[in-house]
């Protein structure tokens, strides 16, 4: 028994270990993108990280017969769409829409090259759904990114974001007794989505030393927003993981999963704050 809880004890410090080096290097990339390369570069970064989710969605997708062929596709238009958003950036979502409607076409004209027809809807709405969830929520970034004070704008969102998955693991760790949706995440607790967004409002008060221009209302109204959807969006992705019956979305990010598991609250926290500011400004 001591030799076995030593042992539990050793895993726990060695998957703490590769967690905090692999958040460390995703703090420093993200920090680098933001405030220290040219602007241009973060839409690169995006573009990965949409490409690295894409890959893990389509990845856990070919469990169900998904062809290589829509899986090409999703993946290809998700890395392209901060592109897209930065070089047309002036005209607006006109673009968007005009991408949008090619990949939908392309879709059919790949479904039209196959000798079934079986689960053509499916492939398609699947495909799409893919772009749309982790391609096109994600370049919500690249929105803010481009808005005046937008570097301080996106460290302020993911800052806030973040702070409530971390509130929402420590205390859920530590007194979370009353499960929040079990078939959905049996690890989640009422008790750890209250934390999470008492530390997403908590961080959100204290940015505004660092936001001096913004009100205490908006501060206050974003702070609740973000913390709010970035549950949202965990438990989003925890569904999809369900659904295809897997723990992690991949191991590609040692001691947190996969990249869906990184961004997952960030995929909904991103076009609610875009819109919030757009709103309000």
């Amino acid at each position: 028994m001591v030799k076995e809880k030593e042992g539990l004890e050793s895993n726990r410090d060695i998957n703490m270990l590769k967690r905090t080096v692999t958040s460390l290097i995703l703090i420093l990339v993200t920090i680098l993108s933001i405030f220290v390369l040219p602007v241009w570069t973060f839409g690169a970064v995006a573009s990965l990280f949409i490409g690295l989710g894409l890959y893990e969605f389509f990845r856990l997708s070919t469990k169900k017969i998904f062809p290589l062929s829509f899986a090409y596709v999703g993946i290809l238009s998700g890395i392209l769409l901060p592109y897209i958003t930065y070089l047309y950036r002036p005209t607006g979502g006109i673009w968007e829409m005009v991408f949008f409607i090619l990949i939908l076409i392309t879709l059919f004209i790949i479904q039209f090259t196959r000798k079934e027809n079986q689960n053509a809807v499916s492939l398609i709405a699947v495909t799409l759904f893919a772009i749309f969830y982790i391609g096109w929520f994600f370049t919500f970034l690249v929105k803010i990114r481009f808005l005046e004070d937008g570097h301080k704008l996106l460290a302020y969102l993911l800052l806030v974001t973040k702070a409530g998955d971390m509130g929402a693991y420590l205390v859920g760790s530590r007194f979370g007794r009353n499960k929040l949706i079990p078939r959905i995440s049996p690890n989640k607790s009422v008790e750890g989505a209250i934390g999470g967004l008492v530390f997403s409002i908590a961080c959100a008060l204290l940015s505004r030393y660092y936001l001096s221009w913004m009100s205490f209302g908006f501060i206050l109204t974003s702070g609740i927003l973000i913390g709010v959807f970035a549950q949202l969006g965990d438990l989003a992705e925890s569904l999809i993981k369900r659904d295809y019956q897997v723990k992690d979305s991949s191991v590609f990010l040692p001691g947190l999963g996969g990249m869906l598991d990184v961004i997952d609250s960030i995929l909904f926290t991103a076009p609610v704050f875009y819109s919030y500011l757009m709103i309000i400004m």
